[in-house]
């Protein structure tokens, strides 16, 4: 009995050792997958991290999660993801114009690509073939242009009284095709166009810069009395309203609509309700756990991704944020 017993074990052992009968994947067979974004101290970005690890332990594949905050980091993270024998990556480029020298380092390591949020271009700045997921970027803006002239008009603004400042980010396309969808749906709403003022951010597209640029803007229309606000997201809205704040402008002559909604949050939990009336809230569950589930399933199944896929967006205000976030995983 005891040599069988001992028997059992060894027999047991080695099928243990060769990944085939006693519980997990061995760590040299499990597959890796990296998630790179270009701001990873973003709320947005944690999100999508955190419901892509939560694919990753659904799958059991191994999520590394990095940022890259610029084109040389950008291409050192693929060079460790290949020595990490990593099979996919999935990245929002911190400069989509990177698309090219991306899918050459990608390929010639073995390693599957899929872009999120922000699509890659090519040298003629045309949207490169690799699988994306992301929003209708000029929907989403027209969704902020239509919310903003509805709002303007239960307020009964003049036109003649009323601008729009949209604050720019046009170095990123999807950031371009934002604030000209929100142009767009105010100008075919009867909005004049001669009213809409851009002010461009420099450098990035944070509170910060944006602060600065509508600064800029203000001082060139002093006489304005009321404002619509939009831009590429929460961000640029919030440094517009703040920006406005400084001049004695609050919720009563301000109406901000901004993209994204993770950033939104802590501003309408504010006392005091200010200009930033609302947000078109993005599905950052569907772009974290969808893109590593699609990756995941590439990898072990064959299976690609589409070449296209959009997510929705929406909106939320000071009155809805809790119960639309809770709903999307976003709030506990």
């Amino acid at each position: 009995m005891h040599r069988s017993l001992i028997g059992l074990g060894m027999a047991c052992l080695f099928l243990c050792l060769l990944g085939l009968g006693c519980g997990k994947k061995q760590a040299s067979d499990q597959i890796t997958i990296g998630f790179v974004v270009n701001r990873p101290d973003d709320t947005w970005y944690q999100n999508e991290w955190k419901f892509a690890q939560q694919a990753a332990d659904k799958y059991g594949f191994k999520l590394v999660k990095v940022g890259a905050l610029d084109g040389g980091e950008t291409l050192r993270v693929i060079d460790n993801l290949a020595a990490m024998n990593a099979k996919g990556m999935i990245i929002c480029a911190p400069d989509v114009r990177l698309g090219p020298t991306i899918v050459a380092k990608t390929s010639a390591a073995g390693i599957k690509l899929m872009s999120v949020d922000d699509q890659l271009v090519g040298a003629d700045g045309k949207f490169l073939d690799v699988p994306h997921l992301g929003i209708s970027a000029s929907n989403i803006g027209k969704m902020v242009g239509e919310i903003l002239a509805e709002q303007m008009k239960k307020r009964g603004w003049k036109p003649e009284e009323t601008a729009l400042c949209m604050v720019t980010w046009d170095e990123l396309e999807t950031g371009r095709l934002r604030t000209e969808g929100t142009a767009q749906a105010l100008v075919d709403a009867g909005f004049p166009k001669e009213r809409i003022f851009r002010a461009p951010q420099q450098n990035a597209a944070d509170v910060p810069h944006a602060m600065d640029a509508a600064n800029i803007m203000l001082t060139q229309h002093p006489d304005v009395k009321n404002w619509l606000v939009c831009s590429t997201n929460d961000n640029g809205v919030l440094g517009a309203i703040r920006a406005m704040e400084g001049r004695g402008l609050d919720k009563d002559h301000v109406i901000g609509v901004g993209i994204n909604g993770t950033n939104a949050k802590d501003e309408f939990r504010r006392d005091t309700p200010t200009g930033f009336w609302g947000s078109i809230l993005l599905a950052p569950r569907q772009h974290g756990f969808g893109t590593a589930e699609m990756m995941y399933q590439w990898i072990k199944d064959g299976k690609e991704p589409p070449k296209i896929t959009y997510t929705n967006g929406f909106l939320i205000t000071r009155d809805t944020y809790e119960k639309i976030m809770k709903e999307e995983g976003l709030l506990d």
